[in-house]
């Protein structure tokens, strides 16, 4: 897996560095600030860039308008946004663009390296990876329409799952149940929200968005 890194914090960015390159993957450059972001994918097109929200010379939003500029230029390429915070309007934002490729974690994260390495190369796969806190934040902002009433608690859970990215075996994994149970879980919520059969990613981009949108 390609990955370009846009981080302005050295130690931070040599340390993602060495991380993704001792786990075989080619780190093509690490840079500090947005333009650099914008180069580095022209020249290397990477399967995904891991990129700090706030950079300069602002330290506002550089990193995620770059990002952004990343998606519409480059579409192949995912988007892993990384930040101190929970910044949900910032998510919003990038969501905003589509959710095939992108992801949104908070730095803590990094320091589990087998989550955040999971989390990117789902990312790099064109699926999504939102941080659990960033999932809470988001669907406590948006307004419920009467579809949503309808979930169970259950199906809340398994959705809240979706949302951040997890796949059937994953969920069942963390609810401790069969895979089945999930699938039966998941087809629900498909259901209940209006989503009809078509390809299931696309069925659960669609999902995701109805559970985190406005």
């Amino acid at each position: 897996m390609r990955v370009v890194i846009a981080e302005d914090a050295a130690v931070l960015r040599e340390l993602l560095a060495q991380m993704l390159t001792e786990r075989g993957h080619e780190v093509c450059a690490a840079v500090g600030e947005a333009e650099g972001l914008r180069a580095a994918v022209a020249e290397h097109r990477p399967h995904v860039a891991v990129v700090d929200i706030r950079m300069p010379p602002t330290h506002t939003d550089e990193g995620l308008r770059a990002a952004i500029d990343v998606r519409r230029e480059y579409p192949g390429t995912g988007v892993l946004l990384f930040s101190q915070y929970i910044e949900t309007n910032y998510a919003t934002r990038l969501l905003a663009e589509g959710s095939v490729g992108v992801g949104y974690l908070l730095k803590d994260r990094v320091a589990n390296v087998a989550e955040f390495t999971d989390a990117l190369t789902r990312v790099a796969a064109g699926g999504t990876a939102l941080d659990p806190e960033v999932v809470t934040q988001l669907a406590g902002a948006g307004r419920r329409g009467e579809d949503l009433e309808t979930l169970t608690a259950r199906e809340r859970e398994v959705l809240a799952l979706m949302a951040q990215g997890r796949s059937n075996a994953a969920i069942a994994q963390t609810l401790a149940v069969s895979a089945g149970t999930v699938e039966k879980h998941v087809a629900a919520v498909f259901g209940k929200l209006g989503l009809a059969a078509s390809q299931d990613a696309n069925r659960r981009v669609l999902a995701v968005l109805r559970y985190l949108g406005p």
